[in-house]
Formats: structure tokens, C-alpha cells, sequence
């Protein structure tokens, strides 16, 4: 394990004005606390509260759901029956319904913006009046609670609208980014056999649009499952449906009761996937309560996003953070919905929707922000930001030179929101709050009901040293199920194997003294670009089809690189440009590898496995030594490449 030098002395860039804090819905909470549940706590006094929320998980979940208004049909017995991970049987008894609480509002509920200029803006009463017109459309195909709908669109008002009538008739959406190509997509979406299948012509970015006709047409045929197929005519409003499809205008003609349907707890909401690293990618079951607590806690007590607030995240339909961005509907608020580039037409165009919406939350992605740094933009200067309270940053770590640049060019009034979570647990396990200081480089605190700790191999405990992220807790939004997984064996390898009965994340962490924490990236060898993690094993399938090509490995290790073994006679030069054509049309362009290097062989175990994770270690500064043991491969100079790619002081040179 790395040590690091004792941090108690870390800059703070932000620190809360103690007026503001004090009217915070956190620090109301825990006067809430004290006045009805007879927990004595400083309501600015976040450590304390915390400690308390992972000390007493059911308690402070039962508490959370009062205060944040979770509206039951059917009460449950008791908070949390079972607190073992994995197994926790959250509010046994209870009924509710998602899209029931994020219709309940009234006031502005979306305004959607398109890289062309195209604007649109919904009340809540349209909103729900789109939400009845679809939901007639999903009975009309047969959809009924525990169905499958899915959708291969932008992040638009149509597929919020059908998600939302999917939520109300207790049936099950997922979705993908169109830019996905038809294998990613057919991954995804056919091992859950879905009745419906809604996605759109084709997609704009960058100015340039592409046409996705052949891909929705092999999607219908390999999902024998399908009873309708509708299509919105996105990028050319005159094109007619094909045969066998009808016109999302015909889908949502007829107008209808907006009903809810009660479904347990923690019946399936949606399927969210991972990465696929070993196989197909795995379907993650989360529910309708665990989604709705998490969500409306994240939202209101950590964020403090009130009705009429402006919430945007960059994100599309196939991250995460599409799900965390329509939740803002549970608070109130007003989400917006950007689809395109974020540099189109230039550089400024998301600060530019900043200041014209007047953006409580703007949420983007690391390097999102590190390209607004090198650019030069002084985002601050040229627009009014005054209404931009935090700043939201995910999908890699935050560097601290990229801290600077938020307090200098964007504004030394926003509370900068590095948040660190995953699509298993659609949250942030770390993220920050109106109660507490910002550190330079450091993410702020961990999410109320958290219990996030630092460990080493054996388990123990870390301060300022890195270990794994591992959380002691159960929490409500952890998957219900993989799909396809009767017995649960799937999901408990994937968290729980490595401490029995603790939750193993993946990602490498420091824990400070104060309470903060530091991300070192994934532990494992899941790809993750702009916060959509990625698989090797559909990389690989992709890679090692091309004629040329006789094996590959590839690693995230700040750049996306791709090693590649190449047969007798070819070159790099016969292979890099088909290989970054078919990873964008087959998977998508963030599956194009920032590098293609050759090396004689790839690393392998005596099984023939893969070393990935002992790769990517090496290639991060670890010593060789605790990287891999040369004993378990198969060619043990097949790491000298590697090796030899390392700078003396341990950096890398890809030069």
C-alpha cells in the first residue's frame, strides 16, 4: 500500500457560510432528528450525523423516508428486517410506486436542449400528461407489471416520459445511447427480453448526423421477444415508420388515466448493466424503494436541491447518471436535458446553458473539466454563474490542479461536488455537502448511510494509506438481483467474496483523518471512460476479430491503451484505422483507445487468463513484485514490453 504524508493540513478552497448551512434541509434533518426521533446531534456537525446513519442503518433510513415524504401505499413492518449483505430485506410489507413521486409536483419540470438549438420546456402537468399518453400506448402493447421495455435514445423528453409510464405500470425499463453500436446494444437489451423496443431514427453530435435505421432493424430481429417497436423521427421529423414499427406520435395519441401501480419495496425498477469484464454484461436489478430513498436523500440532503431548483448532469441514456439526473423530478426540481456535444458549437456552449438556466447543480465529468482548463476558458468571466451553487464531477478523479481551475475560472462561490459512487448502487458512496469544507483534490465526505471504510488485504482499517473501497453497511438502492442469477451466486462474487459479508467495490481509496477521501481509480480491471464503465471481454470480441490482429489487451490507465499481438507481416499502420472504425460503429466511440502499441504476447496466467488488473498495477508505478507473481504466468518475459514502458522514477512513457 501506498503511505502518504499526514494531511491534516490539506487547503481548503470552499468552506460553508454558517447562515446557509444552517438552513440546508441536512441541518434541518437534524433538528428533525432531535424533535422526532429523540437523536441528539449538532445539526452542523456532519461527522456526527454520519456516524450516526451507519451506526443505526435502520433507524436513519426510517428517518430519511418520513422526512423526505416517501409516500406508502401499504406501511411496512419494520425499517430492515435483515441487515446481512447480501440478503437485506429493506421495509418488508411496504408499497410505492417511483414514478408516482417524481409526478407529484407542480411548476417547471424539464427543459430539453439540443446540440442544433432545438429548446423545449414541460411543466410537471404536461410532463404528466405525456406520462398517461404513454402509458396508454404500453398497455394498448400488452405491458403489464414485470415487463421489459426498452429504449435506444437520447437524453430527451421521450424517454423520460416512457420511462416514467414503464415506473407507473410496475414494469422494467433499461436503455442505451444510440451512438451504441448493435452488438453493445443487443448485449444488453436481449438477455432481458423486453416486449417493447422504442429508439429513435438517428442521433446528432458534433454538428454531424448519423442515421441508426440498420441498427434498429437488427435489434428487432434478434429480440424475438418484441410485440411493438416504436420510432420517433429524430433526425428527419417526415420519415415514416417502417414495417412492423409504429410513429412514437401514434404511440402516445390517445390520452389516459395516469394511475400507479403499489409494488413491493423492492420490485424491479430498471436494469442498469456492468461492464462485462468476464462475459455478456451483467444486468443490475435495482428497485422502486431503495432508487426513491436513495435518490430523494442524495438529492435534497446532500445537494439541497429544493422545487424550482435547475439540475444538469452531461450524461446520456446509457450512464448512470441519466437515472440520478431524471430522479431531480423527486425534489421538485426542474432537470435539464442536454443532447449533443458538450463543444458544439464551441467550447462554451454547456456554461452558456448554465447562466441562461440559471443552474443550481451543473454536473459534468472529470475530463469534461480538464478540457475547460486547457482550453483556456474563464467560464466565470464571460457568463453569469451566480446561480451555480456546486459543481458536480464524476466518472474518474478530479485532479487537484482541476480544483483550482473550478475556484479560479469558474467561481470561488461554488462548492465543487466530486462524487465517486457506481451503476451498481446508481449513487455516490462519497460526495460532498452544504455542511462541509471542500479540500483541495480531496472528495469531501462519505453519503449519509455509507459506511465507507479504507482496508487492506486482511481487512484492517487505513488512514492516509490506499486500500480498498469497501462499504460495512448495506444500503437500500444495492442491486436487488442480477438478472438471470436465480441463486445469487453471480452477485455475490462480484461484491462480496473478497471480505465475506462487506460490500468490495473496485476502486482504490484513501480515507483522511478528516473524514475525506481520495480516489486512485478502478482496483480491478473494468474500463471506465466519462463514467461509463466499459467491458473487455466485448472490447476484446471486437478487437480480436480483425484479420491481423492474433491478441490483445487492454487497460485504462489514464489513457485507454490497446496492446495488440499482431500475426506474421502486419503492421500497426494495416490495422489502427480499422480497428478505431469498428470500435466506434460496433460498441461506441468511447471504445476507441486513446493509444494502439504492439507487444510480442500478452501477459497470461498458467490458466490462460488475462492479466489485466497485474498490467494495469505495473503501469501505475506499482513494483512488479506486488504486482504479479512471475511464478503464475505462462511467459513470464511477456511483461518486459511493460516494463520497459516505466520512466526511472516509476511514471510511464508512451512516447
Amino acid at each position: 500500500m501506498t503511505v502518504h504524508p499526514d494531511s491534516s493540513s490539506a487547503e481548503i478552497l470552499w468552506h460553508p457560510d454558517a447562515e446557509r448551512a444552517a438552513r440546508s434541509q441536512i441541518a434541518e434533518f437534524g433538528r428533525w432528528l432531535g424533535d422526532h426521533r429523540e437523536v441528539v446531534v449538532d445539526p452542523l456537525d456532519y461527522a456526527a450525523l454520519h456516524r450516526w446513519s451507519v451506526r443505526h442503518v435502520g433507524d436513519f433510513w426510517s428517518a430519511a423516508a418520513e422526512f423526505l415524504g416517501v409516500r406508502f401505499g401499504a406501511k411496512p413492518v419494520r425499517p430492515l428486517a435483515d441487515a446481512s449483505m447480501p440478503g437485506a430485506q429493506w421495509f418488508p410489507g411496504a408499497t410505492l410506486n417511483y414514478a408516482e413521486h417524481a409526478l407529484s409536483h407542480d411548476g417547471a419540470a424539464v427543459i430539453f436542449v439540443r446540440e442544433d438549438g432545438l429548446e423545449q420546456q414541460l411543466t410537471y402537468a404536461g410532463l404528466r400528461d405525456l406520462v398517461g399518453r404513454a402509458r396508454t400506448g404500453l398497455v394498448d402493447a400488452g405491458v403489464g407489471r414485470g415487463d421489459r421495455v426498452v429504449a435506444l435514445a437520447p437524453n430527451g423528453i421521450a424517454a423520460l416520459v416512457l420511462f416514467l409510464a414503464t415506473a407507473s405500470l410496475g414494469a422494467i425499463w433499461s436503455s442505451c445511447s444510440p451512438d451504441f453500436g448493435a452488438r453493445a446494444v443487443t448485449d444488453r437489451f436481449a438477455q432481458i427480453e423486453p416486449k417493447v423496443l422504442f429508439a429513435v431514427d438517428g442521433y446528432l453530435y458534433g454538428g454531424k448526423r448519423f442515421s441508426i435505421r440498420d441498427t434498429v432493424t437488427a435489434l428487432r430481429e434478434s429480440m424475438p421477444s418484441l410485440t411493438r417497436t416504436v420510432i420517433l423521427p429524430y433526425l428527419d421529423p417526415g420519415s415514416r415508420p417502417r414495417a412492423g414499427e409504429i410513429s412514437w406520435a401514434e404511440f402516445t395519441a390517445r390520452p389516459g388515466e395516469l394511475a400507479f401501480e403499489p409494488v413491493p419495496f423492492d420490485h424491479p425498477l430498471w436494469v442498469l448493466y456492468s461492464s462485462g469484464t468476464t462475459g455478456l454484461p451483467k444486468g443490475i436489478v435495482q428497485g422502486h424503494g431503495g432508487i426513491l430513498l436513495e435518490q430523494l436523500k442524495t438529492l435534497r440532503l446532500q445537494h439541497d436541491l429544493r422545487p424550482g431548483d435547475v439540475l444538469f448532469w452531461f450524461t446520456t441514456t446509457g450512464w448512470m447518471m441519466w437515472n440520478f439526473l431524471v430522479g431531480g423530478l423527486l425534489a421538485g426540481s426542474t432537470i435539464l436535458l442536454y443532447d449533443g456535444s458538450p463543444a458544439f458549437p464551441d467550447a462554451s456552449r454547456l456554461w452558456e446553458l448554465a447562466a441562461r438556466h440559471r443552474i443550481k447543480l451543473f454536473g459534468v465529468s472529470a475530463p469534461f473539466v480538464q478540457a475547460a482548463s486547457r482550453s483556456g476558458l474563464r467560464p466565470g468571466e464571460q457568463f453569469d454563474l451566480s446561480a451555480m451553487e456546486s459543481l458536480g464531477s464524476t466518472g474518474s478523479p478530479l485532479s487537484p490542479e482541476n480544483f483550482r481551475w473550478i475556484g479560479s475560472a469558474v467561481g470561488e462561490h461554488v462548492r465543487i461536488c466530486s462524487v465517486s459512487g457506481g451503476t451498481d448502487v446508481c449513487t455516490a458512496f462519497l460526495t460532498g455537502a452544504p455542511t462541509v469544507p471542500i479540500w483541495l483534490g480531496e472528495l469531501s465526505c462519505a453519503s449519509l448511510g455509507a459506511d465507507v471504510h479504507s482496508l487492506d488485504e486482511a481487512g484492517r482499517d487505513l488512514i492516509d494509506r490506499v486500500g480498498e473501497l469497501v462499504i460495512g453497511q448495506p444500503m437500500p438502492s444495492m442491486p436487488v438481483a442480477f438478472w438471470n442469477d436465480p441463486d445469487g451466486t453471480r452477485l455475490r462474487e462480484a461484491y462480496f467474496e473478497t471480505y465475506p459479508g462487506l460490500w468490495r467495490h473496485g476502486d482504490w481509496v484513501r480515507a483522511t483523518p478528516r473524514g475525506s477521501f481520495v480516489i486512485y481509480g478502478r482496483s480491478d480491471s473494468t474500463l471506465n471512460r466519462g463514467g461509463v464503465r466499459m467491458g473487455t471481454a466485448e472490447f476484446y470480441s471486437v478487437v480480436e476479430s480483425l484479420a491481423g490482429v492474433a491478441d490483445s489487451l487492454v487497460i485504462d490507465a489514464d489513457e485507454l491503451l490497446c496492446f495488440l499481438v499482431l500475426h506474421e507481416g502486419v503492421s500497426m499502420a494495416d490495422v489502427e484505422a480499422p480497428l478505431r472504425t469498428m470500435l466506434r460503429s460496433q460498441l461506441s466511440p468511447r471504445h476507441v483507445p486513446d493509444r494502439f502499441i504492439a507487444i510480442p504476447a500478452v501477459p497470461r496466467t498458467l490458466n490462460g487468463k488475462k492479466c489485466e488488473v497485474p498490467v494495469k498495477r505495473i503501469l501505475s508505478g506499482v513494483p512488479v513484485e506486488q504486482a504479479v507473481s512471475r511464478d503464475a504466468l505462462a511467459d513470464p518475459d511477456s511483461l518486459t514490453p511493460f516494463l520497459a514502458l516505466l520512466r526511472p522514477e516509476g511514471g510511464r512513457s508512451l512516447a
